[in-house]
């Protein structure tokens, strides 16, 4: 799978929604699915940065993406299922959803996470999936074939000291995509989660400030995995955490 070669044409006709589409990887996946013929949806909460990805994905000839400027943190289920019902009569379907948008929060001791800091990663990392994924899956069971892929991390699946409240959270995330998956199991609708493993992000950097990025993976060179989890050729692949960059 991290040495996957996706058609061409393998994301013609979906619709793809990526939320922190912005930069990052999030911004790699929205060009690297246009480039496969996806329709993208980009969700961001700064419009400047979303409009820059619109025009380079124009400018490289791919379809015309659409823009939702939304602030995860202070976003409500309303505003979520207006955006489900925008997409709804403007599309017809949702093809997948590419849940990449994060905050990692202060590293900490754990008695030291402030009520304040709790909140504000577990609106932007649980909460907001929750509200808008039940928002979004009667759109998702209009298309023929639809994928839900979760951001995971390491600290999701062994928890590390100090990072308290980013490693719960992705322990939540997939807990989250296991009890969908399994309840949608006999659907046209997979959920799954990606670990990126070390790349070269501002989040990285953030939370590694001596690391050398030139020593870490780009977002371009682990978009593999993430076509062939949106793309057909894992249809029949569910309930499942994936590596980018296995040990």
């Amino acid at each position: 799978m991290n040495d996957y070669h996706a058609p061409k044409d393998l994301l013609n006709q979906k619709v793809i929604l990526i939320t922190g589409a912005g930069d990052g990887i999030g911004k790699q996946a929205a060009l690297t699915y246009a480039a496969h013929g996806a329709t993208c949806i980009l969700l961001g909460k700064t419009i400047s940065k979303l409009e820059a990805v619109y025009d380079e994905i124009v400018r490289n000839n791919g379809p015309e993406p659409a823009i939702v400027p939304l602030d995860l943190q202070g976003a409500t289920p309303e505003h979520y299922a207006g955006m489900a019902g925008t997409i709804g009569d403007q599309f017809g379907k949702l093809d997948g959803v590419l849940f990449n948008a994060g905050a990692l929060g202060h590293l900490s001791r754990f008695a030291d996470i402030s009520p304040e800091e709790w909140q504000k990663v577990m609106q932007i990392n649980v909460n907001s999936s929750v509200y808008m994924l039940q928002a979004l899956l009667p759109v998702l069971g209009k298309a023929e074939q639809a994928s839900v892929i979760f951001t995971s991390s390491s600290v999701g699946r062994k928890g590390r000291a100090f990072w308290g409240t980013y490693s719960v959270s992705k322990f939540a995330t997939e807990g989250m995509m296991e009890v969908l998956a399994d309840e949608y199991k006999n659907s046209h609708i997979r959920f799954n989660c990606i670990n990126p493993g070390a790349t070269r992000t501002a989040m990285r950097a953030s939370a590694f400030p001596a690391e050398q990025p030139e020593t870490l993976k780009t977002p371009a060179d682990i978009m593999p995995i993430y076509l062939y989890l949106m793309g057909n050729d894992s249809l029949e692949v569910n309930g499942q955490s994936l590596d980018c960059q296995p040990k």
